[in-house]
């Protein structure tokens, strides 16, 4: 070092305030990104879960959080954690056929097989950006996708018992610090399973609404308690309706050659030919009000479903309240999800965030909910895919530096 460059360094120090002198480097925060699988956009008020409208008071709460169609468990799950619409990231129903591969895809068999994914999740997205991640169950974080697992995971076991979840997800922020993961997710059924079992009104769907209202205020304590710059934020995936009826499609066209996918209200059908695919197509198609049938290329644009061919040649979509089935054995239950949101405002989930990135006292008007994955990869200091479809601009009123 010249000695002309040494006197221009020092008499740069000593122009800055004295404050930033000596000061270690901002921590990066965190989050903890908690899932409430089918819990409805009312749920909270409507049975009084104190614990998360009062994270929803010190911090940000939307009115309602838009799910992406189909408003179904895993489309969602992953379009919150990669800011894509079903359709652009793949997973476009819970089960589906994929021509490439040749292969039929079930969340409950095939969510371990990352052959199936072809997007970046958050906890990808961070571990990628040398940022630790932790995953306590999320749809699909049993998979190495792109190669790349987080760093903190656990196989989904619906019989983990949920206080044990929360406590693991504490331990992983007492690790030290260079340890420890700064995105941690964490996923809870109770609500959506008592939501089916019994219906949104059934007093069993308030009482498991109250098991993890608890779990939540149990969760809230522990993290306040570490002293960490930690951001909780709470979602859900979609809401849930009383079911009506039935609707047998079987009725109306003969579907032994094709292959057939039912989830709840939808059909996706996978034709061996045109030929078939059109005289299916002329069968159901004006045929009965209670449903639609489009052609990929020709479902609502609003849906963002015609750029998959996971899709399927064509789709059968029921109006609600009621849901598709092929054959008398099919079984119906009391509550179900799956229907268009602009049709049924019950479909609509939540979202309540807290935490020294998060604005307090803000009240959110209905928003997408892809636009979840820009707040946080912007409160985590990450850099998004190039491929989004989520916007930051949407929750930057939420946004605290």
């Amino acid at each position: 070092m010249t000695r002309r460059y040494s006197f221009r360094l020092l008499a740069a120090l000593a122009a800055l305030p004295l404050g930033l002198l000596g000061q270690p480097a901002p921590q990066r925060p965190y989050v903890v990104l908690v899932s409430i699988d089918g819990f409805r956009y009312d749920y909270a008020v409507r049975y009084h879960a104190g614990h998360l409208l009062e994270i929803g008071k010190a911090g940000a709460a939307a009115e309602a959080m838009i799910p992406s169609f189909p408003t179904i468990t895993f489309p969602n799950h992953v379009s919150i954690v990669t800011g894509q619409y079903p359709g652009h990231h793949g997973l476009v129903s819970n089960s589906f056929y994929d021509p490439l591969l040749k292969k039929l895809y079930d969340m409950k068999d095939a969510a371990n097989e990352g052959e199936f994914y072809h997007y970046r999740p958050l906890w990808v997205v961070a571990e990628r950006q040398h940022v630790k991640a932790a995953a306590m169950f999320w749809p699909t974080s049993d998979a190495e996708i792109e190669g790349v697992r987080p760093s903190y995971w656990k196989k989904y076991d619906g019989a983990f018992p949920n206080q044990k979840r929360v406590e693991q997800v504490l331990d992983w922020l007492k690790l030290p610090e260079a340890e420890r993961p700064h995105f941690i997710t964490l996923y809870f059924s109770d609500v959506d399973s008592a939501g089916h079992h019994f219906g949104p009104d059934a007093v069993e769907t308030e009482q498991a609404v109250g098991r993890v209202d608890k779990l939540l205020g149990d969760l809230w304590a522990g993290i306040r308690q570490t002293n960490l710059p930690v951001n909780l934020i709470v979602v859900s995936d979609h809401g849930m309706q009383n079911v009506g009826g039935a609707v047998n499609l079987s009725d109306y066209a003969d579907l032994r050659k094709v292959r057939v996918v039912a989830e709840g209200p939808m059909l996706l059908l996978y034709s061996p030919n045109a030929e078939t695919t059109g005289k299916i197509y002329q069968k159901l198609s004006g045929h009965s009000p209670k449903f639609d049938v489009y052609r990929r290329e020709q479902t609502p644009e609003r849906w963002h479903y015609r750029d998959s061919d996971r899709v399927g040649d064509l789709v059968v979509f029921v109006h609600g309240p009621d849901v598709a089935v092929t054959g008398i054995q099919n079984r119906v239950s009391r509550g179900a999800h799956g229907f268009d949101e602009q049709e049924f405002k019950t479909m609509d989930a939540i979202f309540y965030a807290a935490g020294p990135n998060i604005t307090p006292g803000v009240i959110l008007k209905p928003f997408e909910n892809v636009n979840v994955f820009p707040f946080i990869t912007k409160i985590l200091g990450l850099e998004n895919p190039p491929d989004i479809d989520g916007k930051e601009a949407v929750l930057d009123v939420a946004y605290r530096k």
